[in-house]
């Protein structure tokens, strides 16, 4: 559903499709990222946690969230080989880096 706000770019969202909205839009920025890029690791860090609440949703099937939690297997994969070579403080591990220049 469109806000009356900002019509061409804001969405009202339950707040499970949020969180899938968002891990979709993380998985993107992945498959988009140059191999081995600094921020590839952060994300699939985050694309790991976004879809552990996700499998773990009430609200979502048991189909829906054994496949999910099957995905998580797969994205720990993918975070811990780009995250293996950096060291991050673990409160920090789900971070973002800022870019260096803003458009």
């Amino acid at each position: 559903m469109r806000t009356e706000t900002r019509p061409d770019e804001e969405y009202a969202l339950p707040s499970v499709e949020a969180l899938l909205a968002g891990t979709l839009a993380l998985m993107t920025g992945v498959a988009q990222a140059a191999p081995g890029g600094d921020s590839v690791g952060p994300m699939a860090a985050k694309i790991v946690a976004n879809l552990g609440l996700l499998a773990d949703h009430p609200g979502l099937s048991d189909p829906m969230r054994q496949m999910l939690a099957r995905l998580v297997v797969h994205w720990q994969g993918v975070a811990h080989e780009q995250l293996a070579d950096a060291p991050v403080l673990p409160e920090r591990a789900l971070w973002l880096c800022s870019p260096a220049t803003l458009q």
